[in-house]
């Protein structure tokens, strides 16, 4: 089978960093965090008591009214982002041969938890006439955004949704990059949206003693690769990415931000929520990515690490970065964007593949903000973009994204020439 190349034509994010992919970029750059205390409901029985909450989301400005009423946060959150990576992409898909041409891979971890949270109190509160909502499932349902936003756009091509935990957008990626590139689609909607900051998940992720508990300093809590790093920030957002076979965007003209050259996914097949402690399956996750683009680390220039601010994970991920190297010094730099954005579970891997993208089209590796005191089992060998932005041309990006379950996801973005 000959492959087609598949390239990067349209943007779309959403986060506590902003509703667009420019705010989100430049906060980014200037290393602002996005957290702060709860305000969503009142986080006082919980150890940790703060997020990185979307500050100003009004659906309405992209959303119609029956969208609205019909969809939960997630899906309102996927809806926003698709319609500005549809938007900049330029992409009709009345105007393409066939709209089974075009299709939708949406990832979401948690899916409509908020709606679930909500008619089940309700339901148990009302004594006089307990009943649910008649849009309860198809609200609450994992694939409902996937599908909402293949309605909206007529695209009527592949469509579902893969979940694996946090790796969940790199594998909706790496799945629209395989099904682009064995020209089984010409263009793939793809990314992830979570609305995650609910009691149950502020609840459930404390109880697991996953979260941070600095409520006295909430945007110094992300602080991955430090030696004080107790846990990371709940995030939320979405963040969608159109991909697309090369020949057809250069075909209608389109702008193109970068090529997807390779992706991976392996298992850790070790433990229900921590990663192999030698990273075992990530190192074999990027090394499998950057096989399949034809490269070798000593290619890369950047790294948007998963690195989520807990103790295990980012020295499990380092080690494993820095054995591809063999431990050598290469030319390669890292950061985790999570140090601003908070952990955004199933659409992690969507917004720092755009953040991974913008590094490549700017030149510009965004920083890990509030690392001060580098964990000393962090691997010498590697270097660690702490605090502020650098410049630097940056020809191959990779991104990382793992998962509860041993889930691991990586995927290589290069240069467009």
């Amino acid at each position: 089978m000959n492959s087609k190349r598949v390239v990067i034509t349209g943007l779309g994010a959403l986060s506590a960093l902003g509703l667009d992919v420019r705010s989100n970029w430049e906060n980014a750059k200037n290393g602002k965090s996005g957290a702060s205390a709860i305000t969503y409901f009142n986080a006082e029985k919980f150890k940790t008591q703060f997020a990185a909450e979307l500050d100003g989301f009004d659906p309405s400005l992209k959303l119609d009214r029956n969208e609205m009423k019909r969809s939960d946060l997630y899906t309102q959150y996927g809806l926003y982002a698709a319609s500005e990576a549809m938007e900049d992409s330029g992409l009709e898909v009345s105007k393409l041969d066939s709209p089974f041409d075009a299709g939708v891979i949406w990832g979401t971890s948690q899916g409509g938890l908020n709606t679930f949270e909500k008619e089940m109190r309700e339901f148990v509160e009302n004594d006089s006439n307990p009943r649910f909502n008649p849009f309860f499932i198809p609200k609450f349902l994992g694939n409902m955004a996937s599908g909402m936003i293949s309605m909206k756009y007529g695209m009527m091509g592949i469509n579902y949704a893969p979940v694996s935990a946090c790796a969940t957008s790199n594998s909706a990626i790496m799945d629209a990059f395989n099904y682009i590139k064995w020209g089984k689609a010409k263009v793939i909607l793809t990314g992830g949206s979570e609305a995650p900051i609910s009691e149950a998940s502020i609840g459930g992720f404390s109880a697991l003693k996953a979260l941070s508990t600095r409520n006295e300093a909430p945007q110094k809590a992300s602080r991955p690769f430090d030696i004080e790093r107790d846990g990371f920030v709940m995030g939320e957002g979405a963040a969608a990415i159109i991909l697309e076979e090369y020949e057809h965007a250069k075909k209608r003209g389109a702008k193109i931000y970068a090529e997807v050259v390779g992706a991976a996914m392996t298992a850790d097949a070790y433990h229900m929520t921590a990663t192999h402690p030698e990273g075992l399956g990530a190192f074999h996750c990027m090394k499998f990515a950057l096989e399949e683009a034809g490269l070798t680390i000593k290619d890369v220039d950047y790294i948007n690490a998963h690195a989520t601010s807990t103790p295990l994970g980012d020295v499990s991920e380092t080690k494993a970065i820095s054995k591809l190297s063999n431990g050598e010094k290469t030319n390669l730099h890292l950061s985790s964007t999570k140090s601003m954005t908070g952990h955004l579970l199933g659409a992690a891997g969507a917004i720092e593949a755009i953040f991974s993208i913008k590094a490549i089209t700017d030149g510009v590796i965004p920083p890990t903000i509030n690392t001060e005191n580098l964990d000393p089992a962090i691997p010498s060998d590697l270097e660690i973009v702490c605090q502020q932005a650098m410049e630097k041309k940056v020809k191959v990006a990779l991104s990382n994204t793992f998962g509860f379950g041993g889930h691991n996801a990586s995927v290589v973005f290069k240069e467009f020439i």
